[in-house]
């Protein structure tokens, strides 16, 4: 009895001891750790452009934030799985399609983390990914416009937290589910069942080399366990993808004592190139699920929504040499792969090591069978056949590793709030720097990657406690910047982000500001609503619909008077932005609308929908500062009780009386 109690009472208490330590370690005010020069370090000069981009999640914003590197500045807040009333995102009628799902529209979700695109295991600067652990979604970026152009739903799958990870060629971006379900058509077991019942995946969406097209490739039935993160090799060990995993008892209840009964969990290997080869010998099954699929297309500035109906799934009791267990202490939580893809660093977040594994190791070891027993028929490595060795004297909490260009790992720990220094080769810690406080992940500009640029390490932290004016209940969600160029790392800059931060990426800008898209083409624009020019405005009577075909251009709308619309008529204002400059969106917006407003791009064609409720005369205006005679751009319209003989008609720049209107479904309007 003594010795279960204190298996199960023992990380509480290891993460009760960290705390207290954490806490003692804490400066009493608001005292800096910068000295020197640090301040010159992160300075960057007005008018003067950063080094790097860096992509950080927004965690329950459902945003993507661009910071600039090293000053900190606050480039751009994408709207990915939420909706956004400074872009206007997921309030037109064009954008509303990208936030659909197989449960209908849900404008908010949870993005955990980032993956940039890659060629031969290297930063290209071409594509954005971020995750929903929510409703599992994955969302592709484009980095020429900083939008999100695509994002597909992942059946089978309930927490999308281990995702999305990318492949050395960005062939594949994976996905593994947080959480086990029930699969299949019975999905109403009791969760006593977890055992017998439950099953997790992990999948494999496939990239268009050229266009970046999202598709679910496949996915790999997997025991009834839950995934954290994951990272593909590279190099030697390109073909692979290794995911933490915790839960290994498959408990189903207060898991933050029942999953921690065992000394070990285990990393998950999944041979994919192994799997292909199966997908075509014809293994896989297709399973029949429900999942939305949705894309933007930039010519019609148009998302459109496609509800997919089965999958294709690997079972490894099928399809041998494909899955391996590897044990992990204890907890796994980060899982990366160094520069060279040679070492798998695991961190067990009870963990009072960090253990390395080897590449070529865990190669012997399946030649060999070098096997200590299955797991759900799965093989398991055994530990010591696989290690590369284990970094001692680290400290509390071992999260997330980050890489140099110098052979020298960065490891993050939540408890102990330090990130630490360590040598790949022969383990030895070689510094330590304190974090303010409590850091999860953290980035070095290209870390995950074949080619890291070894200048800096950002830390993102769960608390800011006195680090900032206090603003209410809630601070500040912030990170920290350390140089990493010389023998110790420095702290240079603290700056506040977006939400709850979880993974980033940085990369040089070089790489995506030659790229950036300026305006859109007016003569490209297909999207069935646009004005191509003045005098194609107008207004449409269709049934019960008023479609007004409308442009925008400094500083007015055409047309910018309308009259003869009635209560229980439904008025789309579809508003060309005819401006062929960069930098010069139109916004609109009605009074009354509950849908705020649009913002217009260059070139582009954009729709609110309006109900209106009540008879009257309607400001309608330009939301976004565009010239000294912004404050004029703006128009009326006109609603009418629905009896009221009152003609359809438009004017721009007329005092007269308009010319009335024909009306699309036949009727006559008189004046």
């Amino acid at each position: 009895m003594k010795h279960i109690f204190l298996k199960r009472v023992l990380p509480v208490a290891f993460l009760s001891a960290g705390l207290t330590g954490m806490q003692a370690c804490k400066p009493k005010g608001t005292q800096s750790a910068v000295t020197g020069d640090a301040a010159s370090k992160a300075y960057v000069a007005p008018g003067k452009y950063d080094e790097f981009y860096n992509f950080v999640s927004g965690g329950f914003s459902g945003q993507m934030s661009v910071y600039g590197l090293p000053s900190g500045r606050l480039l751009r807040v994408i709207p990915v799985f939420s909706v956004d009333p400074e872009k206007g995102w997921g309030y037109s009628e064009e954008t509303k399609p990208m936030l659909n799902t197989s449960n209908g529209l849900i404008p908010w979700d949870d993005l955990h983390h980032i993956a940039l695109s890659v060629t031969n295991g290297v930063h290209d600067g071409r594509w954005a990914f971020g995750n929903a652990n929510n409703t599992p979604r994955i969302a592709r970026i484009d980095l020429t416009t900083f939008r999100a152009a695509e994002i597909i739903e992942i059946p089978n799958s309930a927490g999308n937290h281990s995702s999305p990870f990318i492949t050395e060629n960005s062939e594949y971006v994976v996905a593994g589910t947080r959480f086990s379900v029930p699969i299949g058509d019975n999905q109403d077991v009791p969760i006593n069942s977890y055992k017998d019942n439950f099953k997790g995946t992990v999948s494999f969406i496939g990239l268009n080399k050229d266009s970046g097209d999202m598709h679910i490739a496949f996915q790999i039935l997997t025991p009834g366990i839950n995934f954290d993160l994951a990272r593909a090799g590279k190099g030697k060990s390109a073909g692979w993808v290794f995911f933490s995993c915790y839960n290994s008892e498959k408990a189903n209840t207060l898991l933050e004592v029942n999953a921690s009964q065992k000394d070990k969990d285990f990393i998950m290997a999944v041979n994919w190139k192994k799997a292909e080869e199966y997908v075509k010998a014809g293994k896989g099954v297709k399973k029949a699920v429900r999942y939305a699929h949705n894309k933007y297309n930039e010519q019609t500035h148009t998302a459109i929504s496609t509800i997919e109906k089965e999958v294709l799934t690997l079972d490894p009791k099928d399809c041998p040499d494909m899955v391996y267990f590897m044990p992990c202490p204890k907890s796994p939580h980060g899982c990366d792969t160094d520069p060279s893809g040679e070492y798998i660093v695991g961190s067990g977040k009870l963990a009072a090591i960090i253990p390395v594994f080897s590449f070529s190791k865990i190669q012997q070891a399946i030649t060999g069978k070098n096997y200590d027993g299955t797991f759900d028929g799965i093989p398991v490595l055994k530990y010591e056949a696989v290690l590369h060795g284990e970094v001692q004297k680290t400290g509390l909490g071992p999260l997330h590793t980050e890489f140099d260009d110098k052979g020298n790992a960065y490891t993050s720990f939540f408890v102990s709030s330090e990130i630490i220094k360590w040598n790949i080769k022969d383990l030895k810690v070689l510094d330590r720097v304190p974090t303010y406080y409590s850091i999860g992940h953290l980035s070095v500009p290209g870390g995950p990657t074949a080619k890291p640029y070894g200048k800096y390490v950002i830390a993102y932290n769960k608390i800011t406690k006195d680090r900032y004016l206090p603003t209410g209940p809630e601070l500040t969600q912030s990170a920290q910047l350390y140089d990493i160029s010389g023998d110790k790392m420095k702290l240079i800059l603290d700056f506040p982000t977006i939400g709850e931060p979880h993974y980033a990426e940085a990369l040089p800008a070089a790489l995506i500001a030659k790229n950036s898209r300026k305006i859109f083409k007016i003569e490209e624009n297909k999207n069935p609503y646009a004005t191509l020019g003045d005098k194609n405005a107008r207004v449409e009577r269709v049934g019960k619909d008023i479609h007004v075909y409308m442009t925008s251009i400094r500083s007015h709308f055409t047309p910018d008077n309308i009259e003869g619309v009635k209560l229980g008529e439904t008025v789309y204002f579809h508003v060309t932005n005819l401006e062929q400059d960069w930098d010069v969106p139109h916004g609109f917006a009605v009074k009354g609308a509950n849908n705020a407003e649009l913002l217009i791009m260059p070139g582009e064609t954009q729709t609110l929908k309006w109900v209106p409720e009540k008879a009257g005369i309607f400001p309608m205006y330009c939301t976004d500062f565009c010239s000294a005679l912004h404050q004029e751009m703006q128009g009326y319209i006109r609603v009418s009780a629905p009896g009221a003989n009152v003609p359809l008609s438009f004017s721009t720049g007329s005092t007269e009386p308009a010319a009335a209107q024909p009306s699309k479904d036949g009727s006559t309007v008189k004046n």
